[in-house]
């Protein structure tokens, strides 16, 4: 049996060889450490010992070779957390607790640069704050000890900094190398099995943070340790609950879109304290923003069968990258998702997880058919005024004759639609690569969805709309308010070039103008429950 105990630094001699005064050869003995694996952490096993009600732990942060792409791609040294006699993981170990449990801890610092740790001590409530100061700083070498009473159920975090005294020790501005030190908390009420839920931590290894509008040469965006398309992929069936935990653990902000479905946001918080919400207040979204170092809980109930994404909506944070999410050379990027056979699996990578949810036992796969449909003919194609690099590219809406061409840098035309009403939308490609679009918000067959080489079920996987060529997207909306339509093929270039619109589904009487699709006459507003239901 091969024991469980990781060397955090491994040294391993081999023979060289020198030369003496008098000329003869000799063998030296060179000693080359050799850094551990990392672990990929999925956070399903929590760490430590829980016995009568207290939980014994010990961590260590030390170096490890992590291998976000994939375990045959390039790797990088970074430093991890680890439970001592286990390998080091990225996330690191998961403190997952009854509400009351005691966490008696010690964390001994492995690296050879100072750390400061946070995160590790007892939770707000509504009405009271944190107790103290929970920031740990270990000199190299050293080891410290926390005792702390974990009382209120929630989603939380744990991370680290190394603090060099070059960057700020808040998780708000971790970008380097450091930024995968990162463990998730989950306190669950007491007296109840814990949920069979799915914890999810964001992580980012990028130049400088979002918000400074500076270039980033590496974007390397990850779920639990993972980029896409080597993150895991979730499966369910349909009718199942499905329970979420994310952990925005990054400095950047994201908004968290999934496809096909709406989800119910359960609970908010910041890693201190974590709002849990009654059921009359949870906002039921496609996406939802999640700032800097903040946390979410979300349920949704699948109900069609097929494959979906869970993405954040930043370009940047899903877009194409080299190893260990380096920017790739000029012109090859775009020659890239041009070509690629896949675009789902080559033209993405980052913070992006797939999900497939099965038919139950006893269904049929129905097809919706319905007759009378409304039919458009949607247009991809170039626009004036943009540059060989950077061109422009337009939607236009096309009747019994095309429209004429425009120029600039805009949206696309308003798409409306009533709820309830079946469409037939045919999306004619002009332009010299392929596209796709995605209906974003719009509940509707996975074969429709617009993930080119990923939307769609079993054999049945939906292709990019090659240049030159056309798909029919079927969709019968079944809810009002106010959507987008994009692409969902090089999204960083051709949605900058102009690939966005609106997609209005419109509620209650109303009567459309079949030449221009104008709206004629609308019921009165929607009230803020509708809204709401809406949202």
């Amino acid at each position: 049996m091969r024991s469980r105990l990781v060397a955090p630094l491994l040294l391993l001699p081999f023979a060289a060889f020198g030369v003496t005064s008098r000329g003869h050869a000799v063998a030296t003995r060179v000693v080359v450490p050799v850094v551990e694996r990392a672990a990929i952490n999925d956070n399903r096993r929590a760490a430590g010992v829980l016995r009568a009600g207290v939980l014994t732990l010990h961590l260590e942060a030390r170096l490890a070779d992590w291998h976000p792409d994939g375990d045959d791609a390039p790797g990088a040294t970074v430093p991890a957390l680890a439970e001592e006699g286990r390998a080091a993981s990225i996330p690191g170990p998961l403190i997952r607790v009854p509400a009351g449990t005691v966490v008696s801890l010690t964390v001994r610092n492995s690296l050879a640069q100072p750390l400061v740790l946070r995160g590790l001590g007892e939770r707000a409530t509504a009405s009271s704050a944190v107790k103290g100061d929970d920031s740990m700083a270990l000199a190299p070498g050293a080891t410290r000890a926390a005792r702390f009473r974990l009382d209120v159920p929630g989603t939380y975090y744990y991370y680290g900094v190394v603090n060099d005294g070059a960057h700020r020790t808040t998780v708000d501005w971790r970008i380097g190398l450091d930024a995968q030190l990162t463990g998730a908390i989950v306190v669950d009420p007491a007296g109840a099995p814990p949920p069979n839920d799915r914890i999810m931590v964001f992580g980012i290894w990028a130049d400088t943070v979002g918000r400074t509008l500076i270039h980033n040469r590496r974007m390397l965006a990850t779920v639990n340790g993972r980029s896409w398309p080597h993150t895991e992929r979730l499966a369910y069936t349909v009718g199942d609950t499905v329970r979420w935990r994310m952990i925005n653990a990054t400095a950047d902000f994201h908004p968290m879109h999934l496809h096909g479905f709406y989800y119910m946001v359960d609970s908010r918080g910041d890693g201190a304290g974590d709002t849990i919400y009654a059921p009359a207040r949870r906002l039921r979204v496609n996406t939802l923003g999640m700032l800097p170092g903040t946390t979410a809980t979300l349920t949704w109930i699948p109900e069609r069968a097929g494959n979906w994404l869970f993405h954040c909506h930043i370009p940047e944070h899903f877009a194409p990258r080299g190893a260990l999410g380096m920017e790739r050379e000029a012109g090859h990027a775009e020659m890239g998702e041009a070509h690629a056979m896949n675009h789902a699996l080559e033209g993405m990578n980052g913070l992006v997880t797939g999900v497939t949810v099965k038919s139950r036992p006893g269904d049929v796969a129905t097809r919706d058919e319905s007759a009378g449909r409304r039919t458009m003919r949607l247009l991809v194609r170039r626009n004036a005024g943009g540059l060989a690099r950077q061109p422009f590219y337009e939607y236009a809406l096309a009747g019994v004759s095309e429209p004429p061409p425009d120029s600039g840098l805009h949206v696309g035309p308003t798409v409306v639609v009533k709820r309830g009403e079946p469409v037939s939308i045919t999306v004619v490609n002009q332009l010299d690569e392929p596209t796709s679009v995605h209906w974003h918000g719009i509940e509707l067959e996975s074969y429709f969805d617009g993930v080119a080489g990923f939307s769609g079920a079993g054999a049945q996987i939906s292709p990019a709309v090659a240049a030159g060529d056309s798909f029919v997207a079927r969709f019968t909306p079944p809810r009002a308010g106010t959507f987008i339509y994009h692409t969902h093929v090089s999204e960083s270039r051709q949605q900058l070039a102009g690939l966005a619109g609106a997609l209005v589904v419109l509620e209650g009487s109303t009567t459309l103008d079949s030449a221009t699709d104008h709206v004629v006459l609308v019921t009165s507003p929607p009230t803020h429950e509708e809204q709401l239901r809406y949202v």
